[in-house]
């Protein structure tokens, strides 16, 4: 849990009063007192959980719940408005998030699973029990309903999948025998 603090706390930039990263801190503390085998350090650590939830959550408006999976290197840009994650997101790698994003809805069961290096932009939504590919930048605005495959660009309302990147497709040729 400290070291993944830690990194948190140098991806954002240094400083212990960035809402990302005291966000970031508080889903680390989350995940790590649901894993206390002892019955009543659970409940003791859940409780703390439950004040910060209030304390600092409502604040930052940057809701993670300690569920969620997060993969290494998660990044929340510009923590300014509001992010809601379903707790049951799977993250993958290197995944940026700018502010007020929702990812999964209450509405019914399921939630998106998103890949490594995925870039969600500003007011974006990702609804639904759908794959988010490797490589995929979804722009500001846009409602993801769908699944999307790798090294895709996803924008507008509803959201309209344009194959492949350039920069990504050039790789692929220059890869390619």
């Amino acid at each position: 849990m400290w070291q993944q603090i830690r990194k948190d706390y140098d991806r954002h930039g240094r400083r212990i009063t960035d809402a990302a990263f005291i966000s970031l801190a508080v889903h680390r503390y989350g995940r790590w007192a649901m894993q206390r085998r002892n019955r009543v350090a659970r409940w003791i650590a859940n409780k703390v959980y439950g004040l910060m939830t209030i304390l600092i959550l409502n604040v930052t408006k940057v809701w993670i719940p300690p569920n969620v999976q997060l993969g290494e290197d998660f990044h929340i840009i510009h923590a300014e408005g509001s992010l809601s994650i379903h707790p049951d997101v799977v993250i993958g790698d290197r995944c940026g998030v700018m502010h007020n994003v929702t990812i999964g809805t209450n509405m019914g069961p399921g939630a998106p699973k998103i890949g490594d290096d995925v870039f969600i932009g500003v007011n974006a939504t990702v609804l639904g029990r759908i794959r988010i590919g490797n490589r995929v930048r979804i722009g500001a605005n846009t409602a993801v309903t769908t699944n999307v495959p790798d090294d895709c660009i996803v924008v507008g309302s509803p959201g309209r999948i344009f194959p492949s990147l350039p920069i990504f497709a050039q790789k692929k040729k220059a890869e390619q025998p």
